[in-house]
């Protein structure tokens, strides 16, 4: 074997993660420079005979050190964007270092295991049907195109139509119900499936962007054969949750017609709250669902790239997504990842889930949901308190939408000044959005690590900045 001077590059890297890991309660959230700046630092020359790796190493933590975002600062509020616990950090290091390409138990049982196990303890925090399956993919999008793809090869099965070796053309029509305020994951992920965004049927929302029921039993009454019916937990703009007994009844009752119907659940923000028993009133009948999708790297805070798709139905699931080949070694009875997921080769991203399953436990996972929600809701008292904002959303997890009070009326416009000025400062990051025609700021507190003070001397920032961007 060509010997590699492991230690040389781990004496480089172990002291540059340390470092930056017990600077991130102090350190600048967004860094400064743009694109011109950091691609000048990092834009060496390619030369013929290479780089020492330990040179490589180091000189690729001088130069990108410091364009780094602090995402797992306990400041970071953008987007929705989850920190990094501790014992996630420590699996992905390990499972760097082991390289394990983990689609078949065969070639490398340890980190198959451990994904299995994790899959079984997230339907049991969960709470959903105990037959349910799982996989590990990159994130809510392709978690919501895996579990799409099960709901539409499944619908079409029960017409006598086989999707996976006929394809499409000719096939009954699917008809995709959404609500209004549905992510744009869900609409990609029609566009990989070949049904189209187009094809969708939208239903009217309230105010929180939740379906309404009547509306959704309207268009149901509407729709004949194959469909496919999706809602959400967590909505990426108000954190609200739709009425899942509501939906689930009348998805029943479309069944009962004759209409073959899966209902999926798009739960990237916060499906996990299902773990948590004071958010129980929000997730009632969750469990009725056909599928649900979320991301570890949000509110579970395990380390990029970790999404989680999971279907009642395991042979439909299955069906879906598993290939067969005649070097590959299958059918030795224990769970191939591949199987789950569209991926051949993958990293073993469900070993960090496992990690921080067991770092936390039922507790400590409940103590997550409930902190963060807490926070969102210490936010938005802080300011509307203050005669410069309001929160337009009833703040019910961890998502609060902010509307800056500028005295000429502009109020996009303001909330665009303090969000620049907040990150330039590096306190904290925020993000906005257009919701309803109107900008505004989001609130997302996603990050394990964020504390009241945190959230405090954030929030006395941020109206700091209102007063300075009013003037």
């Amino acid at each position: 074997m060509h010997r590699s001077d492991w230690e040389g590059v781990l004496g480089v890297v172990g002291p540059v993660a340390l470092e930056y890991l017990n600077s991130l309660p102090t350190r600048r959230v967004y860094p400064d420079g743009g694109h011109p700046e950091v691609k000048a630092a990092l834009d060496h020359p390619l030369t013929d005979d290479g780089v020492d790796p330990v040179q490589v190493v180091a000189e690729l933590a001088r130069d990108l050190a410091p364009y780094i975002t602090a995402h797992a600062s306990g400041r970071f509020f953008g987007f929705v964007i989850g920190g990094l616990h501790p014992a996630s950090w420590g699996a992905e290091l390990l499972v760097s270092t082991w390289d394990q390409n983990a689609g078949l138990f065969p070639p490398t049982p340890g980190v198959a295991v451990a994904e299995e196990l994790a899959a079984q303890w997230l339907i049991d925090l969960l709470h959903l049907p105990p037959e349910s399956s799982v996989g590990f993919v990159t994130g809510g999008q392709m978690a919501n195109f895996t579990c799409l793809a099960a709901a539409r090869d499944e619908v079409l099965r029960q017409t006598g139509w086989d999707v996976e070796a006929d394809g499409l053309v000719g096939s009954p029509g699917v008809t995709v119900v959404l609500k209004e305020g549905v992510h744009s994951t869900v609409l990609r992920a029609l566009r990989f499936l070949g049904l189209g965004e187009r094809s969708a049927v939208l239903v009217p929302c309230d105010n929180q962007d939740r379906v309404l029921p009547q509306a959704l039993e309207r268009t149901l009454e509407a729709v004949s054969g194959p469909t496919i019916i999706a809602v959400e937990c967590g909505n990426v703009n108000t954190g609200a949750f739709d009425d899942f007994d509501s939906v689930a009844d009348l998805a029943d009752r479309h069944r009962a017609g004759g209409n073959p119907t899966w209902v999926h659940v798009d739960g990237a923000v916060m499906l996990l709250a299902a773990a948590a028993p004071s958010m129980s009133r929000h997730v009632k009948g969750l469990d009725r669902m056909d599928s649900w999708s979320t991301d570890g790297h949000k509110l579970l805070n395990v380390a990029y790239d970790c999404g989680v798709a999971i279907c009642r139905n395991p042979a439909a699931h299955r069906a879906a997504m598993s290939v067969q080949a005649s070097y590959l070694e299958q059918g030795t009875g224990a769970r191939d990842p591949m199987d789950w997921n569209p991926e051949f080769s993958r990293r073993a991203r469900g070993v960090g889930v496992y990690a921080t399953l067991r770092s936390l436990g039922r507790s400590g996972v409940a103590a997550l949901v409930d902190r963060t929600v807490s926070h969102a809701q210490r936010f938005a008292q802080a300011l509307e308190v203050s005669d410069r904002a309001q929160v337009v959303n009833d703040v019910v997890s961890n998502q609060a939408l902010v509307r800056w009070l500028a005295p000429d009326g502009d109020h996009g416009r303001l909330a665009d000044r303090v969000m620049a000025g907040i990150r330039a400062e590096g306190l904290a990051f925020f993000s906005g959005t257009t919701y309803r025609g109107e900008r505004l700021m989001r609130i997302s507190v996603s990050d394990w690590a964020t504390d009241t003070d945190d959230v405090d001397r954030v929030a006395q920032a941020l109206l700091r900045h209102a007063e300075q961007g009013s003037i």
